[in-house]
């Protein structure tokens, strides 16, 4: 799998896991670190988190998320 179509991915896993506010969609960084079906299919999710950050689909504030210090630190789909 490519770089853009992880990216793509990380989209629709966060839309599953995320809750709706308003016109955007956004989950914690916990909840989609211990989801069971993103710990199956991204080998590197931080990689996948910063690509997607880098082309501007997401954002959330830092460079790096860790599990536990950055649990609730939410990324937002743009």
């Amino acid at each position: 799998m490519n770089v853009q179509e992880e990216c793509k991915q990380l989209i629709i896993a966060i839309e599953r896991i995320g809750k709706e506010e308003g016109r955007t969609k956004s989950c914690t960084f916990g909840k989609l670190f211990k989801d069971d079906l993103v710990q199956q299919e991204f080998e590197a999710l931080n990689g996948t988190l910063r690509a997607s950050k880098k082309r501007k689909m997401i954002t959330f504030e830092g460079e790096m998320l860790l599990q536990g210090a950055h649990d609730d630190v939410v990324i937002e789909i743009l």
